[in-house]
């Protein structure tokens, strides 16, 4: 069998011995004490010319390893054969022989059977270090290509270990051969910038120009810890992923080597003082929680963990846990973990600034693996364990803050620089100890637009969902109640009549009836229930079972509400990602502040001017496409509802209105109560038009201007009629609205009179692309092509 040797290699391999022969020969011409050996080594290789003058024939290498072996002896002593990790080798080649006896342990044991590679190593990076080695020495260069090299051997019971490669080339010849390419310094210089091109590389060494004849000395050094150490901070700097739990057990199994070793991590919450599972990496377990969601730390750690962990902030350790639990049979932290089946433990606490911030476990399923001693090597990887977890804590607080802004402040993105610009001024102020008091945040000349999405007749559904649930309960009570006379009849003779009366009300709900309702429960039948309860009453299941059905999360007597509020969420929900899904849209035509409300609709107000984008031109095409994108919106978000109202648990309906303000007005953001706020008496009209406009009614009529399966458009001049009329017949013939459109006037509101309201209707088309929204350039090419026809 010839050298198993890559396709592509710049050498022509030979495994000669020459250089250690010419040793022995110094040795047996000398008068030294090793002169008889050396002529008996000589004597040994005689017969054998290929030992000098270089062999490819790998099986012959393997059939004479014994006078191999013996040539070798002054370079691989006996004495040293279990301690050193050493074999000869040519480099960069997978080719080990006359290992040490160590090193041949160590791949015996290997399970599986281990094939002799080097990690991450290809035929390109092997080619190109070739080339190197063979400049550095025959052209003077100084090319650094010895990155660490290694060998992964796992071990007969799993655990990975890593092992550095060193080579010696003190016995090796670089000779080339007849295929060798001259190289010029302009040669070396396009090389040195040019790793990547291999082809270049094999240009100027061809495969097989050079003759590699002789041996070099691999050695390899227990690397384990060092390279796990290594690998755990490209893992944890890493992104998270499905392997990462993975990828940690084997680095943590390498550096205790114990194969069945597992860790956990549980976060502590100062505040709380609680132990909790993490929110950033679910697929790091919790052995402390074991399947709960959280823990006080009291009932989480003993007595001496608690001292060890949070009080002198160091390692507990338990090496067996079962010898441990006989002795203190009441300890219900280790009954915990015996429960899971571990016999030995190590917690370590991960401290930052000196505060506990989570606990590190460490865990075996065999007594003694872990212990106080080996809980040290921990030393090593704690400090990028905290370092990480704390990011980890810093990026969740971030996403926090972040979803507050979004969900519970009106701090949006769009308008977020001038806080930072202002909050970095009061800080440089500090930084050089001056007073500086900071401004209010407002946005000038910004145009405002609002709609809504207005859920029909909500309250009244609220009202009969309410209804239909005390009427229930009021005849459970009656029942129970009937079945009390013979125990407590003087009150029951009392209460009977009065919760009759309190029936007959409820068929006629009003304001205040589920407060009587419930005032009466409290102070008249939930004492009697309870005095019945405590005196053992025959009936006593009865009443446990009737507080069972007032719970608010599953109790029957609060079904049609719950079926109620679901009903709003879900309409919500739908509305909310609908509108959030197109304003990553909208914003990036031209950025704008927006915020919205979930009350029983949803309300979106947005603002659109220079100011906000003061590095940006705007211009008033950006407010027109703005418009134009808003009534599409609310028309995807009409269609989306009335396509799910059947699958809801009440199908309510739900109408729609823009209001129209074309005049553009300041906002002030109010740090009191922490929201934007118009700014100035004149535009406090906007506000005031916009909280009473919904229930307005048609001018002389009792007619609402909202109305189910129409868009209702308020406005206050004919310039604002006409751009929005323009508005809608181009999405008319784009079959998002209907054709016709309703002109109104608006009754005299308190203060505010000669509003009108444009009203059209939607189209329901299920095949209509709700993705595909038009923009103000398409409607000016529509008319454009009108005009010219």
């Amino acid at each position: 069998m010839k050298f198993q040797l890559p396709e592509n290699n710049p050498f022509q391999l030979q495994f000669s011995f020459n250089k250690i022969i010419e040793h022995w020969e110094e040795l047996a011409v000398s008068a030294g004490a090793k002169s008889l050996l050396a002529k008996e080594r000589l004597r040994e290789i005689e017969p054998y010319p290929e030992l000098k003058n270089g062999i490819t024939d790998f099986n012959w290498v393997k059939n004479n390893q014994a006078v191999i072996s013996n040539l070798l002896s002054e370079l691989f002593p006996v004495a040293l054969t279990n301690n050193e990790i050493k074999a000869v080798t040519l480099p960069y080649q997978h080719i080990l022989i006359s290992p040490t006896r160590r090193l041949q342990n160590i791949l015996d044991a290997a399970n599986p059977p281990f094939d002799i590679f080097i990690r991450n190593s290809d035929e390109h990076q092997l080619y190109i270090m070739s080339c190197c080695l063979i400049m550095n020495r025959f052209y003077g260069t100084n090319f650094d290509f010895s990155r660490p090299l290694f060998y992964d051997i796992p071990t007969a019971e799993g655990v990975i270990k890593h092992y550095r490669i060193t080579y010696n080339g003190d016995f090796l010849e670089l000779i080339p051969t007849e295929r060798s390419v001259a190289i010029s310094q302009s040669d070396i210089e396009l090389l040195r910038d040019n790793f990547d091109d291999l082809e270049l590389w094999k240009q100027k060494f061809p495969s097989g120009s050079w003759l590699a004849k002789g041996f070099a000395i691999i050695t390899l050094f227990d690397a384990t810890v060092e390279n796990a150490l290594s690998a755990l901070k490209e893992t944890l700097l890493g992104e998270r992923s499905e392997e990462l739990k993975k990828q940690l057990l084997s680095i943590f199994r390498s550096i205790f080597n114990i194969p069945d070793l597992y860790i956990g991590f549980a976060a502590f919450n100062a505040n709380e003082n609680k132990f909790s599972i993490t929110s950033f990496d679910q697929s790091i377990p919790s052995f402390l929680l074991f399947g709960e969601e959280e823990k006080d730390a009291d009932k989480a750690l003993c007595a001496s963990a608690i001292t060890s962990l949070m009080e002198e902030k160091t390692y507990y350790a338990v090496a067996d846990v079962p010898a441990f639990l006989a002795k203190n049979k009441d300890n219900g932290f280790t009954q915990h973990f015996n429960n899971q089946h571990i016999k030995s433990l190590i917690l370590a606490p991960v401290l930052k600034n000196n505060r506990l911030i989570g606990v590190f476990e460490v865990i075996s399923y065999k007594t003694g693996q872990l212990n106080s001693i080996n809980a040290n090597r921990l030393n090593i990887v704690m400090p990028f364990l905290t370092d990480t977890i704390d990011r980890q804590f810093t990026e969740l607080q971030n996403r926090i803050r972040a979803l507050i802004q979004i969900e519970y402040t009106s701090i949006h993105p769009s308008v977020y620089w001038k806080f930072e610009k202002e909050a970095l001024k009061s800080i440089q102020y500090k930084n050089q100890q001056k007073e500086y008091a900071l401004k209010e945040v407002v946005f000038e000349d910004v145009y405002p637009l609002y709609g809504q999405i207005d859920i029909k007749d909500s309250s009244i559904t609220r009202n009969n969902c309410l209804q239909l649930d005390l009427q229930k309960q009021a005849l459970t009570i009656m029942a129970i109640l009937e079945q009390l006379k013979a125990e407590f009849k003087d009150l029951t003779d009392e209460y009977i009549p009065e919760l009759s009366e309190l029936i007959t009300q409820l068929d006629f709900f009003k304001a205040d009836t589920e407060q009587q309702f419930y005032h009466f429960l409290d102070t008249k039948i939930y004492p009697l229930f309870n005095l019945a309860i405590s005196s053992q009453s025959v009936i006593k299941p009865l009443i446990r079972e009737y507080f069972s059905h007032c719970d608010k999360t599953d109790g029957d007597f609060h079904s049609n509400r719950r079926e109620y509020d679901k009903t709003i969420i879900l309409i919500n929900e739908k509305m909310v990602l609908i509108l959030d899904h197109a304003q990553v849209e909208s914003q990036a035509r031209f950025p704008h502040y927006f915020e919205r409300f979930k009350t029983d609709g949803i309300e979106h107000n947005l603002y659109i001017g220079a100011s906000i984008v003061p590095e940006r031109k705007f211009e008033l095409t950006d407010l027109y496409n703005l418009r134009l994108w808003q009534i599409q919106v609310l028309c995807e978000m009409e269609i989306e509802h009335h396509f799910q109202k059947n699958a809801l648990p009440h199908p309510l309906e739900v109408t729609s209105l823009i209001l129209v303000f074309n005049n553009p007005i300041s906002i002030r953001f109010r740090t009191d109560e922490k929201q934007f706020d118009v700014d100035g008496a004149y535009n406090a009209r906007y506000e005031v038009v916009k909280k009473r406009i919904d229930k307005a009614f048609v001018k002389g009529t009792n007619e609402r201007i909202t109305e189910v399966g129409k868009l209702a458009i308020v406005y206050s001049n004919k310039e604002e009629e006409w751009e929005y009329i323009t508005y809608i017949q181009f999405l008319q013939s784009k079959q998002m609205l209907d054709d016709g459109i309703e002109m109104l006037e608006i009754e005299d509101l308190q203060g505010i009179s000669g509003l009108k309201a444009l009203r059209v209707k939607i189209l329901y088309d299920k095949d209509l692309p709700l993705t595909k929204r038009y923009d103000y350039t398409e409607l000016l090419h529509e008319m454009n092509k009108q005009n010219v026809s």
